[in-house]
């Protein structure tokens, strides 16, 4: 299956969230959360509060520490296998061009570190630090292991109406989508507990490949 650069990745996702608001009307509360959550690059984003947050899930929202199905080795109870094979525009991906995490003596590649970063300046008011959940929105590491990457960027990408909660849609927010791939493989590091809670103490050097893909979307 080929894989989304992050690049390409932006096009889809505004896209998917275009054909989301066209398809579907959102409610009162969905409209103000979705509004400030597609900012474009640059602008500063609007913290959110309980009533613009969501579940990625189909199910309601996990609590933190929920229980969940480990990876066995490296296929995830999804049927992944994450087993790293090749690096493209500096990101590691699996067989299938999924991206994917590498972790050798404690040393955490480039994206997976920067995953960290990402995650913490965009997503961690609603899903938790290090992606272990709050009282109205769910573990994303725990999430990412279940569901399929495809459908997780489509969710990011779109936003998604819950019962009471609404996910807003960061298909156009740069901040966010230029880094979707690096955010998934951080996720998954520490859904599998390859990597544990908190900043990774050593990583990877950032390749010139990664930054040309990097420049690439956020000037795109």
């Amino acid at each position: 299956m080929k894989a989304i650069t992050s690049l390409t990745a932006l096009a889809l996702g505004a896209s998917l969230a275009g054909m989301a608001m066209a398809q579907t009307a959102p409610a009162p509360d969905a409209q103000a959360g979705a509004g400030a959550a597609t900012a474009v690059s640059g602008a500063t984003e609007t913290p959110a509060t309980e009533s613009d947050t969501a579940t990625t899930d189909e199910a309601a929202p996990e609590e933190a520490g929920a229980e969940v199905e480990t990876a066995e080795g490296s296929v995830l109870p999804n049927g992944q296998d994450m087993t790293p094979v090749e690096e493209m525009d500096g990101r590691w991906r699996n067989e299938e061009g999924i991206p994917t995490f590498k972790v050798e003596e404690g040393v955490v590649d480039f994206a997976t570190f920067n995953g960290f970063r990402r995650y913490h300046a965009e997503c961690h008011v609603c899903h938790g630090p290090d992606g272990e959940g709050s009282t109205y929105a769910p573990a994303l590491k725990n999430s990412v292991l279940r569901m399929d990457y495809y459908d997780f960027m489509q969710v990011v990408a779109s936003g998604k109406q819950g019962s009471n909660s609404v996910m807003p849609a960061f298909g156009t927010n740069k901040n966010v989508w230029c880094y979707i791939d690096d955010i998934y493989v951080y996720l998954l590091a520490h859904g599998t507990e390859t990597i544990g809670r908190g900043r990774p103490a050593e990583r990877g050097d950032k390749s010139d490949e990664y930054t040309a893909q990097e420049d690439s979307c956020m000037s795109s």
